[in-house]
C-alpha cells in the first residue's frame, strides 16, 4: 500500500516541475518579446527623426504670435526633395552661427535677392511695396538698435526673420547672416503641443493681399 501511494506523488512532483518550467519560460519569452518591442521603437524612432522628421521645441517668442513659446513642431525632411523652399515657409535649420542649435524661422530672401529693410518695412529687389507682413506680431520698429539697409542673398542661401520682429534672433544680427539650403532641416508642418495646428500653405500671404 506504501509503494502505491508513492506513484501519485512522484508524477504530482514532476507535474509540478513542469508547470514551473513552463511558467518560466512563458516569463523569459515575454521579456524577449518586449525586449524586442523596445529595440524596434528606439529603431524606428530613430530612422523617422534621422530621415523623416525634425522634431522642434520652441524655448523663444521669435516666432510669436504663430508659434509661441514652449509650443512643439513638427517639420517635414523631404519637404524640399523635390523644390527649392519659397518666401514665407516657415523652416528649422541649423543656426549659422552655432550649429549645434535649431532654429526656426520665416524665409523672407531668396538666393538672389536683395533684400532691404526701410522704416520697418522689407522690400524685395527694389519693389515699391513692402512685402505682406500681416502675419508678424506687431508693426517692426526702426531707428535706435532695429538694424536697416540692404542685404543681398548669395546664390544657394537665404534670409531668415522671426514673425516677431522686436524680438527675434535673425538673419539681421547673425555673424554669418544667411543660412545655406543644405542647412535647411525641413518645412514645418504643424504643432502637436499644446494643442494641435496646421500651419497655413506658403502662398497664403499672397491670396490674403489678392483678395
Amino acid at each position: 500500500m506504501a509503494e502505491k501511494g508513492k506513484k501519485p506523488a512522484a508524477k504530482g512532483k514532476k507535474l509540478e516541475e513542469t508547470a514551473e518550467k513552463t511558467s518560466s519560460q512563458s516569463a523569459k519569452e515575454e521579456i524577449i518579446s518586449w525586449v524586442r518591442c523596445i529595440v524596434s521603437a528606439v529603431f524606428f524612432a530613430v530612422i523617422i527623426t534621422q530621415f523623416v522628421i525634425v522634431n522642434a521645441s520652441i524655448p523663444t517668442g521669435s516666432m510669436e504670435d504663430n508659434i509661441m513659446v514652449n509650443d512643439r513642431v513638427v517639420a517635414l525632411r523631404g519637404s524640399y526633395l523635390f523644390s527649392e523652399p519659397k518666401r514665407f515657409d516657415i523652416v528649422v535649420f541649423k543656426n549659422p552661427d552655432n550649429e549645434k542649435i535649431l532654429f526656426v524661422k520665416r524665409v523672407i530672401g531668396l538666393p538672389g535677392d536683395t533684400v532691404t529693410i526701410r522704416e520697418g518695412k522689407v522690400y524685395v529687389n527694389g519693389s515699391a511695396e513692402p512685402l505682406e507682413d500681416s502675419f508678424i506680431k506687431e508693426p517692426q520698429a526702426w531707428g535706435g538698435l532695429i538694424p536697416e539697409g540692404s542685404w543681398v542673398v548669395p546664390e544657394g542661401s537665404y534670409f531668415m526673420m522671426g514673425d516677431n520682429r522686436n524680438n527675434s534672433n535673425d538673419s539681421r544680427y547673425w555673424e554669418h547672416t544667411y543660412v545655406e539650403r543644405k542647412k535647411i532641416l525641413g518645412k514645418v508642418a504643424f504643432r502637436y503641443y499644446p494643442k494641435f495646428r496646421v500651419y497655413k500653405d506658403p502662398a497664403y500671404a499672397y491670396r490674403k493681399s489678392d483678395a
